[in-house]
């Protein structure tokens, strides 16, 4: 199966390298994405652009494919979805949620110049980065892209309900399955309380898994392919 991979906030598509020969191995053509805006010195691109790459890369697909989505790109999994419900096998979540129509798709983080800059590793200390040794922080942070205003400040838009009833699997990485379901239980992610084919998986790991853990988060996209 076709697995497409897109990474979250500052990540281009050579973030998965360390996922790609465990995902062959077991089977898959996976597709690691890297978007407009993503290192290709274009700091005017915009969210709807990069939604865009991603339907293309689901039309272009071998089949209905499989996207995994990590982080802040759970939304851009999901507008994908959304945009492609009959086209789409299976939605994969790596520790996000997917924000809401008429939401900003990431805001949490300062425009400087333009564009979205890697913070550093201070706004993410405790369990997100427990499982990142010095020489993968360092090497995280110098392959960082910068996240153009127009993405990080674009606005989410969702139309097609049908996006609901597409298999979902959550890898629950920084939390276990029972608190993300408290979360969402409390109204933390009103687009998953409405997926009616979910499931909540563990995930040992930090928020970047696929540097920390590349053979268990392969492992974990398979399993969630067979239950799509």
């Amino acid at each position: 199966m076709d697995v497409l991979l897109i990474g979250g906030l500052w990540l281009d598509g050579s973030a998965w390298d360390a996922v790609l020969p465990a995902l062959e191995e077991l089977g898959h053509r996976p597709v690691p994405l890297t978007l407009p805006g993503q290192g290709d010195g274009r700091s005017a691109a915009t969210l709807d652009e990069q939604v865009a790459a991603v339907v293309a890369a689901v039309d272009a697909a071998d089949g209905a494919p499989l996207v995994v989505a990590h982080s802040a790109a759970c939304t851009l999994g999901w507008q994908a979805v959304d945009a492609r419900p009959e086209r789409v096998a299976g939605l994969v979540l790596v520790d996000g949620f997917p924000e809401a129509d008429g939401e900003l798709y990431a805001g949490a983080f300062p425009v400087v110049d333009g564009v979205v800059p890697f913070p550093g590793w201070e706004p993410f200390e405790g369990p997100s980065i427990s499982d990142l040794d010095a020489g993968l922080r360092d090497r995280i942070a110098a392959a960082a892209v910068t996240v153009p205003e127009q993405v990080a400040r674009g606005t989410v838009r969702l139309s097609d309900e049908r996006r609901h009833q597409v298999p979902v699997t959550m890898l629950c990485a920084e939390a276990p399955p029972e608190q993300v379901r408290e979360w969402i239980a409390q109204g933390a992610a009103p687009e998953v309380s409405r997926m009616e084919r979910i499931a909540l998986v563990p995930l040992d790991s930090g928020h970047w898994p696929m540097f920390s853990r590349p053979v268990e988060l392969a492992e974990a996209v398979d399993r969630a392919d067979r239950r799509s």
